[in-house]
């Protein structure tokens, strides 16, 4: 006896709007089915609902990304001149404290070694802006020189853990997953002692 293999849980949204609309067509005067429940109608509103909303997210998300190109820009500009500003105080000053402060600065403490890394804390993932991309973000560690992100298509206690990317930022984008494919994720450290322990681990189904 035929069942029905719908696949949904795999299915990007734009794979479930193809599916709609190739069912819709394919019913659409057929002979077979009379009285649809629900009706054809209510599954082309769904559908059109649905597009639209998707259309409507994906404007908003490159206008953000837009947005967030130009915010980086102006924030390398600010940093590039309070470095300087820093360094003109520090070369009036001559280093004595009491004149830095006074230009509303904070004195540098002097270095204390570090011990072992802690693993990277409030480790989370999104959906990307594009198929078959997850974007990772985490705190970052100021002993940390670098992160090491892994992914594995198993959870845990089976998972089989590859690694996806390397960064020197607390954020990353891992491209190149399967639509529809859930995935683990962690991270580590990694510094002058060596690499912390992993994160928290995050799971999440591509896009």
């Amino acid at each position: 006896m035929a069942s029905i293999k719908l696949n949904l849980s795999k299915l990007t949204i734009s794979g479930k709007l193809d599916l709609a609309k190739q069912i819709i067509n394919a019913m659409t005067g057929n002979s077979n089915f009379t009285t649809p429940n629900p009706t054809l109608a209510q599954l082309t509103t769904a559908a059109n609902n649905l597009e639209a909303a998707r259309d409507e997210v994906l404007a908003l998300r490159a206008q953000a990304k837009n947005k967030t190109v130009i915010q980086e820009q102006l924030e390398d500009a600010l940093e590039k001149l309070l470095t300087q500003l820093a360094s003109y105080v520090e070369n009036i000053s001559a280093n004595d404290p009491a004149i830095i402060t006074s230009a509303g600065m904070d004195i540098r403490a002097a270095a204390t070694p570090i011990g072992p890394l802690a693993p990277p804390s409030r480790f989370n993932t999104t959906t990307g802006d594009s198929d078959g991309e997850i974007d990772a973000s985490w705190n970052s560690d100021p002993g940390a020189k670098s992160y090491v992100i892994e992914t594995s298509t198993q959870g845990p206690p089976a998972a089989v853990w590859t690694q996806a990317k390397t960064t020197t930022k607390s954020k990353e984008t891992i491209t190149g997953l399967q639509s529809g494919q859930r995935y683990w994720f962690r991270v580590a450290a990694i510094g002058a002692t060596g690499q912390s322990g992993w994160s928290d681990i995050s799971t999440r189904i591509a896009p």
